[in-house]
């Protein structure tokens, strides 16, 4: 799927006044790509997202997603940073959830299921509830279900945000390996400069609010990536730049070759 979003200024009520959180934003996703937007907190990521979803209706400003012919489906679909699970589900029941409601038969449906849940290490609690899981294991679960429902577009919310570094790595080169085999168009919310630079093809750097768009990279670091790539030259040459333009409201227009 491609996105492209024109304009985009989405406000909120405070009291008397309204709050801006973003202001003016435009930018686009194309087909099969893996799109970070990076920025400081509150600087209207989550938002953002949540406007691509639907969620919210932005007061000014045009979304477009538009379908390919390689797009599994049109669907969209949202990963949160936790309890993406719902919890009267069992594991087996949440993976399985966007195929069930493709029409998939329940014995092809789990079928697929186990072989992602054996892939992501956690085969053997298909019967298990989220509140059973450990918070790696639910975002493990949470993202099996989005590839299995093999959406046009997957829309993550820093779904890796509240784990260990060491779970954290981990499951970001789970993601990198699935992603790489299906290769549907993804936009990746976090804060982490490292993160973004390890997963993506391409990042938009936000202004502190109101989010607008202030840098893009273009991540031309050679594919496939592993915790070894973060310690080379390149790799943290661009990092510090990054970490710089965040630290600015000018534009700046930045390239790993």
């Amino acid at each position: 799927m491609r996105v492209r979003c024109t304009n985009l200024t989405v406000t909120f009520p405070d009291g008397s006044r309204r709050i801006e959180a973003l202001r003016d934003l435009s930018f686009g996703c194309t087909e099969g790509e893996f799109l970070s937007i990076l920025g400081p907190s509150g600087c209207g990521k989550t938002t953002l997202l949540r406007v691509l979803a639907g969620l919210i209706k932005p007061e000014t400003g045009i979304v477009e997603r538009i379908p390919v012919p390689a797009d599994g489906n049109s669907r969209t679909l949202l990963v949160f940073q936790e309890e993406s699970l719902f919890p009267w589900m069992t594991v087996l029941q949440n993976a399985t959830f966007g195929l069930e409601m493709q029409g998939v038969p329940k014995k092809i449906r789990e079928d697929r299921a186990n072989e992602f849940l054996s892939r992501m290490g956690v085969i053997g609690r298909g019967h298990s509830y989220p509140h059973q899981l450990s918070l790696g294991m639910k975002q493990r679960v949470a993202v099996i279900r989005c590839f299995l429902s093999d959406p046009g577009l997957m829309l993550m919310d820093e779904p890796f945000g509240a784990l260990d570094a060491q779970m954290r790595s981990a499951l970001q080169q789970e993601l990198l390996t699935l992603w790489d085999q299906n290769r549907n168009s993804v936009i990746f919310v976090t804060h982490d400069v490292e993160e973004a630079l390890l997963l993506s093809d391409r990042i938009l750097i936000l202004s502190p609010q109101p989010g607008r768009v202030v840098g893009e990279v273009k991540v031309r670091i050679a594919r496939p990536r592993s915790v070894e790539t973060t310690l080379t030259a390149e790799f943290l040459s661009l990092k510090r730049e990054i970490v710089h333009s965040l630290n600015t409201r000018e534009p700046r227009l930045m390239y790993a070759t």
